[in-house]
């Protein structure tokens, strides 16, 4: 059962009984419906009879630790969709990729701030209302796929174009973007020599690369400023809760979706995020959206910058300007675009955003 934000039923899993009832406290007084267990065994025994919407559960346990309960809850079907947050005063980069690696979807610092708690419960739930969509939908898909090939196609392609527009709503990016970054990646495949399924696949994924902004707090998305630390951690995590909101579908649009979601901020040279991958472990089409997202971001208006002109932009991704630099993009694929930038431009020009002004 899922229940309706109002009346969402949390998991709370500590061992110290004053962490507990501090939780409960924090979290019941906004209508949260609480349930607070001692244990990591005792976790997955409630879970074995029960649902949560969230689960907060403490790192340090004796027994089950956090790490060890988050893979047992992620390793079955009943609960994987569930997001967890580790509660932890392990600030340091190997236990934050420990929890990651075991599934967490978020962390929280002890002592936990009552505010920042809130705060990340209200966008996990946002979260896990359009998991829970996504989820409904590909089961009904699934039970028309060997009858209706061409309507299943049609119905991945407008929960694609839900799925793009929800997120266009909590960001800068326009529907005109969106149209474009499906082109240009369409395009840029097929210069690459792709087959017509992989070309196809990319046009219709590559939009929803920056669906985990659904779950990136609004102060965020929409400051005209630089971020400090903190907020550029917090924005960081939307290319893998992107992936996450995107997996789990037998969908092969949304697959693709999931893998451009997590590693299109990656870079050829290592020197991108979240997990600092090198060259070949990058994914192609997320080497083909990186460059692609690049390119646009470049000739677009922002708050924090004007549009640029297609040939300075065509200067900066093939020689660099101190910020980008050739080495971002893999060979093969920055020769490709380079071939086809006449295209891009193409597509630009047919696709303006209303505001644009150069």
């Amino acid at each position: 059962m899922t229940h309706t934000p109002k009346h969402a039923l949390i998991l709370v899993v500590d061992d110290e009984e004053r962490n507990r009832r501090l939780l409960t406290s924090m979290l019941e007084v906004e209508g949260y419906l609480v349930n607070a267990v001692g244990s990591g065994q005792a976790a997955l025994q409630t879970m074995a009879t029960q649902r949560a919407d969230i689960i907060l559960l403490d790192v340090m346990m004796p027994g089950m630790d956090g790490y060890q309960v988050a893979r047992a809850l992620k390793a079955q079907d009943n609960t994987r969709a569930i997001p967890i947050v580790m509660l932890t005063s392990l600030d340091d980069r190997d236990s934050r990729l420990r929890g990651l690696e075991a599934g967490a979807e978020d962390f929280l610092t002890k002592p936990v701030d009552r505010i920042e708690l809130l705060a990340r419960v209200k966008n996990l739930l946002r979260l896990k209302t359009f998991n829970d969509f996504l989820a409904e939908n590909n089961h009904l898909l699934d039970a028309l796929v060997m009858q209706r090939t061409q309507q299943l196609v049609k119905s991945y392609h407008q929960t694609i174009e839900v799925l793009t527009r929800a997120a266009s709503y909590k960001d800068e990016e326009t529907g005109a973007h969106v149209t474009r970054i499906g082109l240009y990646t369409e395009v840029l495949a097929q210069s690459l020599g792709m087959d017509a399924t992989f070309s196809d696949l990319i046009r219709y994924a590559s939009p929803m690369h920056d669906v985990g902004k659904i779950a990136i707090p609004d102060a965020i998305l929409s400051k005209p400023g630089a971020f400090t630390p903190e907020e550029w951690a917090i924005m960081k995590t939307h290319s893998q809760l992107g992936a996450k909101l995107l997996s789990g579908s037998d969908s092969p649009y949304l697959l693709m979706g999931a893998e451009i979601a997590a590693h299109h901020h990656e870079r050829w040279d290592g020197g991108g995020y979240p997990l600092g991958l090198v060259g070949t472990a990058i994914p192609m089409s997320a080497l083909i959206m990186n460059i692609c997202d690049q390119y646009d971001a470049l000739r677009s208006v922002r708050p924090y910058k004007e549009a640029l002109s297609h040939q300075r932009t065509l200067e900066i991704i093939t020689t660099g300007d101190g910020r980008t630099a050739p080495s971002h993009f893999a060979p093969d694929v920055l020769q490709a675009f380079k071939q086809c930038a006449t295209q891009f431009q193409d597509i630009f020009d047919a696709h303006l955003d209303v505001r644009h002004t150069a």
